[in-house]
């Protein structure tokens, strides 16, 4: 049914224009107590072998929606009672500011992608603070997805950052520094660790500060150099953060197939189907340098219950998605709760730890 509301109706809409009439939607969703309840008791992960810790927290399950689509965190019960384990929010940044010029998001329907160059566009940590302070009707685990605001330069950029850790750590049940977006001028060369350390040292003691003391993990792109990557790993396991996020979506063009590939020349990140080689080469790569030093979160073209599979054995102990929920509709994470459940059964695992980072090297 989805697939044809997509082909007939969705797909003719402007991407930008269909996401806001979903946000819309599951927003109002957020104020109906019953409907919510009642879709979170049906679709939420409710499978003991699904169950997860990581940082202390306690995941229902392992799956769960990457930042970038609820930018606000204006619909977190909706998104939760659709069967999502947890929902990263954001980014959010210290100011509103309205993002780069439209159009800045388009599919890529043959390749099952998405290029967005949004630009943070977010009504500021006060206004998320504000929506995440809420009594919420439904369980929800909400990480928050922190980043540059455009307009401050890289001087000011450790206070930016830390003028929303303060606002929103102690809403979060994990904090993400956000460095890896390709869409803020600048941002990407705070992954340098000469750059990245102080940032996230500041950080983490405002997170460190927090009554129960906020997780705090980082998120990289997936076009940092092999070496780049281990040395963001090293940084992360001295500064004692909590985990790593891997991947934002890239700047490369060379996964894509057929006549899409001219379409896609404009700038803006790549996510879906074609980051999937990369994105799991990198977890691979991470993994094989912290071991389960640190959590690892797996994101990048994530699509099926047969990739979250891949990245749990790879040594992820959450995988998120976000480009595949616009292909596969609203269903789309209960369905791979159903199904990992099925093949957690079929294998013997009773728990999720069994096989974390089986395959890894």
């Amino acid at each position: 049914m989805y697939r044809f509301v997509f082909s007939q109706v969705l797909s003719r809409l402007d991407a930008e224009d269909a996401h806001h009439l979903t946000v819309r939607a599951l927003r109002a969703l957020s104020v109906m107590p019953v409907v919510k309840r009642l879709l979170h008791r049906s679709l939420a992960p409710r499978d003991p072998a699904l169950r997860v810790q990581a940082f202390g927290v306690h995941f229902p399950g392992p799956f769960g929606l990457a930042a970038g689509f609820d930018k606000d965190a204006g619909c977190v019960e909706a998104v939760s009672a659709l069967g999502f384990g947890h929902v990263e929010v954001g980014t959010i940044t210290a100011h509103a500011q309205p993002g780069n010029a439209r159009p800045r998001l388009f599919r890529l329907v043959g390749n099952r992608a998405i290029i967005n160059r949004m630009g943070f566009n977010n009504a500021g940590a006060s206004a998320a603070a504000r929506l995440l302070s809420r009594p919420r009707g439904v369980p929800a685990i909400v990480g928050v997805n922190i980043g540059k605001t455009k307009v401050v330069p890289e001087s000011g950029a450790v206070d930016d950052y830390v003028t929303s850790a303060r606002k929103l750590a102690p809403l979060a049940d994990y904090l993400v520094v956000n460095v890896s977006s390709p869409n803020t001028p600048g941002l990407r060369d705070l992954q340098a660790v000469e750059l990245l350390g102080p940032l996230l040292r500041a950080v983490k003691e405002v997170a460190d500060a927090t009554p129960k003391r906020t997780p705090l993990l980082v998120k990289i792109a997936p076009d940092l150099a092999d070496d780049d990557v281990d040395a963001v790993a090293d940084l992360a396991l001295e500064l004692g953060l909590d985990g790593i996020i891997a991947t934002n979506t890239t700047i490369g063009r060379q996964a894509l197939t057929g006549a899409e590939r001219d379409l896609a020349q404009q700038s803006g990140g790549l996510s879906g189907r074609p980051l999937k080689a990369r994105s799991l080469e990198v977890l691979r790569r991470l993994r094989a340098r912290v071991g389960d030093r640190l959590v690892l979160v797996s994101v990048g073209g994530v699509e099926d219950v047969d990739d979250v599979w891949e990245r749990l054995l790879a040594g992820a102990t959450l995988v998120q998605g976000y480009s595949a929920l616009i292909y596969e509709g609203p269903l789309w994470a209960h369905r791979v709760n159903r199904e990992l459940a099925r093949r957690l059964r079929r294998h013997g695992v009773v728990d999720l730890r069994q096989i974390i980072g089986r395959t890894a090297a």
